[in-house]
């Protein structure tokens, strides 16, 4: 029986450090990362300062043949740029290194695809793929008889797959106008779902931050501490984008009170903007939240620029002035002092459990800081006042008298309008 060959990916990566960027060296490493993601076997790396980026080939035409020799020596069948190529710079690329060239864009794409669990997300991704691959259709097709033979490698598909690109562009068009009305009937039912959260009144606080700064472990962690089953943890894992559907959870808190948290996509830097409007519908979970926690690992050297992106992608999809606390977690692999709270800053470690029941503490401070603690006297016959406040109020304690039940309690603002009548006003 014959074997099947594997292909084997093996990728030089290529970026242009434009003006000396500050945090150019740590997007190449990230690079590395994404690349690794795919199983891709990074085999060398070529970089450039430049003032600015060559409109023809991205690098410098004198660059071209320092790529091709490393190409050569090492053996690898792919080239991977740090930045997204125009249709233009893919078709000379490939023309002139005569192999198949991969940007940055792609290599997130491809990585989205594979993650992608849940129908909207598949859906997500796919629109994403087609919106980038429409104005490169002919680029593409080029680049289909470099692909080479052999199964398996890193790029199944290549950022969108043989089949796709064969669609002449009317097609594709059609293709994109019907995604995007399947996810816009998705969004109206998260909408209707937003509204119906809005009217009961529960409080929703929302994970945001860097992909693999631990959004998933804080809630994991959280849910686990209050005691909730394990059939509602989310998936967790250690590598960039475990998680890109939108979970969430109702944290209930030992008083009675409960809050919705919601756990997003992560962000990464230069994350295609295609992307980020295709996801625009799941990532505004974070628009209408309460309170934001913005996730923030700590131990990494960069986590100031993962801060500034993540801040910067939540204003490009509207999330300006929503309250935040700023969780610095894996504190436990930083040289810094942990369990600690600054103001709205807390330093912790979701995976060691130090830190959480402070984090909790600020959170109940910040969304129920509209609660009323009061007395109130529930006459005999409405007992289901009485009913409604052991489930839905934290009850301190609770006597018997003659004119009715006398309970002690701290409750929503809107629950106490309900029943002023019966408070006791001293």
């Amino acid at each position: 029986m014959k074997e099947i060959e594997v292909l084997i990916e093996k990728g030089i990566l290529v970026g242009v450090n434009l003006q000396n960027e500050s945090n150019f060296q740590y997007s190449m490493e990230e690079l590395a990362d994404l690349a690794e993601a795919l199983d891709v076997q990074v085999v060398g790396t070529i970089t450039q300062n430049l003032e600015r980026v060559t409109p023809s080939h991205y690098v410098g035409t004198g660059k071209i043949e320092e790529i091709k020799s490393l190409y050569d020596e090492t053996n690898a069948n792919l080239v991977i740029f740090n930045d997204e190529l125009s249709p233009s710079q893919i078709r000379n690329l490939e023309h002139d290194l005569d192999c198949k060239v991969i940007d940055r864009t792609m290599l997130i794409l491809d990585i989205f695809e594979r993650r992608a669990k849940t129908s909207e997300a598949k859906l997500q991704v796919q629109l994403a793929q087609l919106q980038y691959m429409l104005p490169r259709l002919v680029g593409l097709h080029a680049s289909l008889s470099r692909q080479g033979g052999g199964t398996g490698g890193g790029f199944r598909n290549r950022g969108a797959g043989e089949t796709k690109l064969e669609l002449d562009r009317r097609k594709i068009e059609d293709q994109i106008s019907k995604l995007k009305n399947e996810l816009e009937n998705i969004k109206d039912q998260r909408e209707t779902q937003r509204k119906k959260r809005r009217k009961n009144q529960v409080p929703v606080v929302s994970l945001v931050g860097y992909t693999n700064a631990g959004k998933s472990t804080i809630m994991n962690q959280l849910l686990f501490k209050m005691g909730q089953q394990e059939n509602k943890q989310v998936f967790e894992k250690d590598m960039l984008f475990a998680t890109l559907e939108t979970s969430v959870r109702n944290i209930e808190l030992s008083d009675n009170k409960s809050f919705l948290l919601t756990d997003t996509v992560g962000f990464v830097s230069k994350l295609p903007h295609h992307l980020v409007r295709a996801f625009r519908s799941t990532l505004e979970e974070a628009k209408d939240a309460d309170l934001l926690l913005h996730v923030v690992d700590v131990s990494n050297e960069q986590y100031q620029f993962m801060m500034d992106i993540t801040n910067q992608t939540l204003k490009e999809i509207g999330v300006v002035d929503v309250p935040t606390i700023y969780v610095y977690n894996k504190s436990d692999r930083a040289d810094v002092s942990y369990p600690l709270i600054s103001g709205n800053n807390i330093w912790l470690s979701a995976k060691e459990d130090v830190g959480l029941d402070e984090l909790i503490e600020m959170i109940r401070l910040r969304i129920f800081d509209d609660y009323i603690k009061c007395k109130m006297l529930i006459p005999f016959d409405r007992g289901d006042i009485v009913s409604y406040l052991n489930q839905n109020a934290s009850i301190f304690t609770t006597e018997y008298e003659e004119n009715g039940t006398l309970i002690s309690l701290e409750l929503k603002e809107a629950d106490y309008k309900k029943f002023e009548q019966y408070a006791i006003i001293k």
